[in-house]
């Protein structure tokens, strides 16, 4: 039976990744061709939307990961659990300290009321995002390793 937690906790931190790889590689560089007021209410839409599921999605897959660890202590590949579980940490840590205040302020903008230095704080947001795609993948890639010994 646990294995079935251990491949639902995977699957659940994979898609999550899948969706910030997206965000990264393929929906902002879509937005990235279109007019300056589309590409301001496309993303204040998408940070009003995916600010209300990720943090839930990041958490969760914390907690999942921390059971998996704590559950499976016993079991081969537990450092890999750990150390994707720091990596898990590591990334809601980057979220709230750097990416979230961004969102924050970008899900309210409009053509209309969007600050002078909007493309700079989107950059900022999304140089900040590349890197936690980065640590994600991380924290992906120790979990399916440690799948894989168990």
């Amino acid at each position: 039976m646990f294995n079935v937690f251990e491949v639902f906790t995977t699957v659940t931190v994979g898609l999550m990744v899948g969706v910030e790889f997206s965000v990264a590689f393929v929906i902002n560089p879509i937005l990235g061709g279109l007019p300056d007021d589309s590409v301001v209410l496309a993303r204040a839409r998408g940070g009003r939307m995916l600010g209300a599921v990720m943090p839930v999605w990041y958490v969760s897959s914390l907690v999942l990961a921390g059971v998996w660890a704590v559950a499976g202590w016993h079991r081969p590949g537990t450092g890999l659990v750990v150390t994707a579980a720091g990596l898990l940490v590591l990334s809601v840590v980057m979220s709230l300290l750097l990416l979230v205040p961004i969102n924050n302020r970008g899900k309210t903008w409009t053509p209309e009321n969007r600050p002078a230095d909007w493309k700079e704080q989107a950059n900022r947001w999304d140089r900040y995002h590349y890197v936690r795609v980065a640590v994600v993948i991380g924290a992906f890639t120790l979990l399916v390793t440690a799948l894989t010994s168990a």
